[in-house]
């Protein structure tokens, strides 16, 4: 059998994953606790008390729109029978990229080379500090990656884009899915190629091989669920 040198739009793939998982977001807390005058013996009154038990609007709010606030593990997120049909002969334990805050970002890779015919596959977990950056963040995306559309019954929204790349006149066709869930986004990235055609596989292929890694992916956030439900 023949063996073929990955194109280049291949091997850079692991770069921007690479910088991807270096981002994240510093979240801070801890308001201050409550002081006694000294010297004075204080009594809480009924209606001091509701008044204290009543949380601060702003911070009941806040409490509200933030859901999760640790990112799942990765590599298990997507079924070993999932792996092996979307990334043929991979290894289904996958490859978890460092990350610099792994608490609020954390990616896994599965790639394989079979015979010819190649496939990767990302799956990237990331916690914003509420419901309002992860919206922000979400429409950055898609108005980044244009061209695509909604996943309907994925999420709070979901948005799915394919796009066909050729260099050294091999062709990659590449599917990125990003799922918003309350303050957490998933991101799913599935690309493939064939080095004997030099075709790469079908839109539909690709598009449903990434939405199903996505479906796959956003039931597993439950673990990292910090509010019951």
């Amino acid at each position: 059998m023949r063996t073929f040198p990955l194109p280049l739009a291949l091997t850079a793939r692991i770069s921007p994953v690479a910088v991807l998982a270096c981002a994240g977001w510093a979240l801070t807390s801890g308001p201050a606790a409550p002081h006694t005058s000294a010297g004075h013996r204080t009594v809480q009154t009924s209606s001091a008390q509701s008044s204290s038990s009543s949380a601060d609007p702003s911070s009941t709010a806040a409490a509200a729109a933030k859901a999760y606030s640790t990112a799942p593990s990765p590599c298990t997120s997507v079924p070993a029978s999932t792996v092996k049909s979307l990334v043929p002969g991979a290894k289904t334990d996958g490859k978890e990229i460092p990350s610099t805050d792994a608490k609020l970002r954390r990616t896994c890779s599965w790639n394989a080379l079979q015979g010819y015919s190649y496939r990767w596959l990302d799956v990237s977990f990331e916690i914003s500090a509420s419901e309002q950056q992860a919206t922000q963040e979400y429409q950055q995306r898609v108005k980044e990656k244009s061209g695509g559309g909604d996943v309907p019954g994925l999420g709070n929204s979901a948005y799915s884009v394919v796009n066909l790349t050729t260099e050294d006149k091999q062709q990659t066709r590449e599917g990125v899915v990003v799922v918003r869930v309350s303050n957490a986004l998933v991101v799913v990235t599935y690309n493939g190629s064939d080095f004997d055609t030099k075709k790469a596989p079908g839109t539909d292929e690709i598009n449903k091989g990434a939405i199903q890694a996505a479906r796959a992916a956003v039931g597993a956030l439950g673990g990292g669920q910090s509010q019951s439900g």
